[in-house]
Parts: structure tokens; sequence; C-alpha cells
């Protein structure tokens, strides 16, 4: 059985960054202003503030990543209200709440959402056709899983 959703023109777009990150993906959020324009953001903490205040619009924001915005963009992503997760994370710093990081990541990958953790790819996924159309987006098939007795 395949299952799909449809991803819309207007993508709903997770925007998360580490400490040393904020500033990278501040720049880059400028620098792609006119197209992050077509799409709804959503935001952790400080992130999502930052964001408002150099874009000029509005950037719906969760709690800061450790308090446990990550783990509600990861919600997010389950539920289907995300639809792409731009996180720039820090590889050189270890974060106290590294599990959280992980998790959200794994539940992108899950749920077959496009995600970026770095200014190239970040462009790159930005300027593809992909990103400013309809999309359907293969879900991949977890019923024997979910099926399976432990």
């Amino acid at each position: 059985m395949v299952t799909s959703r449809v991803l819309k023109a207007r993508k709903r777009i997770a925007l998360v960054a580490h400490d040393y990150k904020k500033n990278d993906l501040i720049e880059w959020a400028e620098f792609n202003k006119a197209v992050l324009a077509r799409h709804e953001l959503i935001a952790t903490g400080t992130t999502g503030r930052l964001l408002e205040e150099k874009l000029d619009r509005p950037v719906k924001q969760v709690l800061s990543g450790p308090l446990g915005g990550d783990q509600q963009i990861g919600s997010m992503i389950a539920e289907g209200l995300i639809d792409v997760l731009i996180f720039f994370w820090d590889p050189m710093e270890a974060q106290p709440h590294d599990p959280d990081v992980k998790a959200l990541l794994r539940l992108a990958i899950v749920w077959n959402i496009p995600v970026a953790n770095d200014r190239a790819t970040s462009d790159f996924l930005m300027t593809s056709p992909l990103m400013h159309q309809e999309y359907e987006a293969v879900i991949p098939d977890y019923s024997g899983y979910v099926k399976r007795k432990v």
C-alpha cells in the first residue's frame, strides 16, 4: 500500500538553528527573503524572533529548542503540519538536547519531508522547481511496523 500527501505550492517551512548557527540562518533567510515570502514560516524560540525582525514578516514561533521547541516541530512534522525542515545545526558543539535534535531529524526522515542542514543544501532546496509547486510526497508504509508484536 502506497500512501502519500500533497505538499501545496505554499510550503510550511520550519526553521531551526543552534546558537552558533543563528547568524548563518538569518543571513541565509535575508538572502532568500523573496522566496521565503511565498511560504509559511515556523521557527523555534529566539530564531523565530530574529527571523521575524529581519524578514519583516510573521513567523510562527514555538518554544526554544532546549525547552521543547525541537519536539514541538517534530510533533508538527508527524501531524503533517510541516512540509520542509531547514535546520542549521552546529556539528562542532555538543548540545545539551542532542537526543531531541536526533529525534527531530529522525521524524523528518520517517515522514519523508525535505531536510537541509547547511546553507548550500538550503540554497539547492529553495531553488528547486518542486519548492514552488504542488508535490506528492510518498510516505512509507509503516502498517507492518505498527502491527508488529513486541
